[in-house]
């Protein structure tokens, strides 16, 4: 497969996402082909850890390849879209649950599937050029791969505040929102990698590392717990200040793009997966949303504006953040016998 480049070097599994030209988006094929290798390698004693990096400057993985779920959820085919979402979760699970270290070093943007595949690993290293976002709530979803429970266990409302307004964070960021580890140059990466195929030992990343870089957000913490405490969407905007901090109207501006539905659940499977912080409990409560997303929510239309006709001009199904509970009920209701899991998991 020329999407991935999938082998072992020394004492390491090694995989790289070779689709540079397309930001390394994730192809159903190259979720199965990364799953296949964790299986093998599982077993395999000459593997003492794995390492997933990828080709190009531009990016990691900037996300799932969405083309093929437009086509067929156009056509009335919902059932593409489910079949991949749970072969991508269930890829999710088994990188954060897996048995030996797995160390990512991700570069550029890493959005969307990239954090599933990249922010689960147990070793998550970052760059000057990393840019972590979870901008699904832009196409009418809501953040998924897991990525509910990296907000959920994020400081404060950091999560809240990421998962909605699918904001930008930088290495200083992402190590203070608990989706990264540690920083090491970029330019000094090959010499990790030879090190680390070398030894099979995931010590040599700490000391490969440099001090965390300062957080944007670390230092907008107290504006973002006061505002995205808030009990529900609409509740953010009419916050009590006449003029919004920088901070908070930043946030207001980015949210004013999205679909108010995938906020409004967003920020509920959220809450609920700061309740029962597990890998299963977040893929359990995003497979609700995403089970449903194009027959009854806004998914369909925000790939149409954002990547189809690229007018940026989606046409929401809620025109305000007042978003009906039992809206958010219908979205995020157990889905009995298509549950990702057995329902007594959530």
């Amino acid at each position: 497969m020329t999407d991935i480049d999938i082998r072992i070097e020394g004492r390491a599994g090694r995989i790289t996402l070779t689709r540079d030209k397309a930001l390394n988006a994730l192809t159903w094929d190259m979720v199965r082909a990364i799953e296949d290798a964790l299986i093998r390698w599982y077993d395999d004693a000459t593997v003492a850890l794995v390492i997933i990096d990828a080709a190009g400057q531009k990016a990691f993985c900037a996300g799932g390849d969405i083309a093929e779920m437009y086509a067929t959820g156009t056509a009335g085919d919902f059932g593409y879209g489910r079949r991949f979402w749970r072969d991508e979760y269930r890829l999710n699970a088994m990188i954060a649950g897996y048995a030996k270290p797995i160390a990512a070093l991700v570069q550029g943007f890493v959005m969307g599937g990239g954090v599933g595949i990249g922010c689960h690993a147990s070793h998550r290293i970052v760059c000057d050029t990393t840019r972590i976002a979870l901008p699904e709530c832009g196409i009418g979803l809501v953040p998924d791969v897991g990525s509910s429970l990296l907000l959920a266990r994020a400081p404060g409302r950091l999560g809240e505040y990421l998962g909605l307004t699918g904001d930008r964070m930088d290495a200083g960021d992402a190590i203070h929102a608990g989706f990264a580890d540690v920083m090491v140059p970029q330019d000094q990466w090959p010499v990790l990698i030879d090190s680390l195929c070398a030894t099979g030992d995931p010590n040599s990343i700490t000391q490969a590392s440099l001090p965390a870089p300062q957080s944007k957000l670390a230092a907008w913490q107290g504006d973002i717990d006061r505002v995205f405490a808030a009990p529900d969407l609409a509740a953010i905007r009419s916050q009590p200040d006449a003029v919004p901090s920088a901070p908070i109207a930043h946030a207001l501006d980015l949210m004013d793009r999205n679909a108010p539905l995938s906020m409004a659940c967003a920020m509920q499977i959220i809450r609920t997966v700061r309740d029962d912080p597990t890998i299963h409990t977040s893929l359990a409560h995003e497979f609700r949303f995403t089970f449903r997303s194009m027959e009854k929510a806004d998914f369909l239309e925000g790939i149409r504006a954002a990547i189809i006709d690229r007018d940026h001009n989606p046409a929401w199904r809620h025109r305000d953040w007042n978003v009906p509970a039992d809206d958010i009920t219908a979205m995020t209701a157990p889905l009995g016998p298509n549950a990702l899991y057995p329902e007594h998991h959530t």
